[in-house]
């Protein structure tokens, strides 16, 4: 019995010593292809508009919104998407309905976009200007 104990409780000290993305994880592409096209509906994208954000062609991002797409995401897609969730939870942390949901095709005067829809800045400036705008937001949040 004991010994038993033991070998689970080593077993479990293994997996917490591994990092965190070398553990086994139900479908992560999966999970954050689902989360984008659902932010895409509730953000109005167009085909276009979501594929840019996503870097992919409106093809590919037509295959990857519906589940079991078989293709592999690269690191910068994954990324995107997980920056995206990211700027999503914080504009309805900060923001009601509708500003929360309208914001990205808004046209803003902050530092970032100089006048132009938030949606616009991040499709032009790639990862670089998504990661820039959802820290933005997060710094809005925080009070700066």
């Amino acid at each position: 019995m004991w010994s038993y104990l033991i070998a689970q409780f080593m077993k479990e000290r293994e997996l917490m010593e591994e990092p965190v993305l070398e553990r086994p994880a139900p479908d992560r592409q999966g999970v954050a292809l689902k989360a984008f096209a659902r932010i895409a509906d509730a953000w109005s994208l167009t085909l276009r508009e979501a594929a840019a954000l996503a870097d992919m062609s409106d093809s590919t991002w037509k295959r990857a919104r519906k589940p079991g797409f078989p293709g592999d995401l690269t690191r910068d897609q994954m990324l995107r998407l997980s920056a995206l969730v990211g700027l999503y939870k914080s504009l309805a942390l900060y923001f009601n309905e509708p500003i929360s949901r309208d914001w990205v095709k808004l046209p803003n005067r902050g530092p970032e976009f100089d006048g132009a829809r938030p949606l616009d800045a991040m499709v032009a400036g790639g990862l670089p200007k998504i990661l820039r705008v959802r820290g933005y937001v997060d710094a809005l949040r925080g009070g700066v």
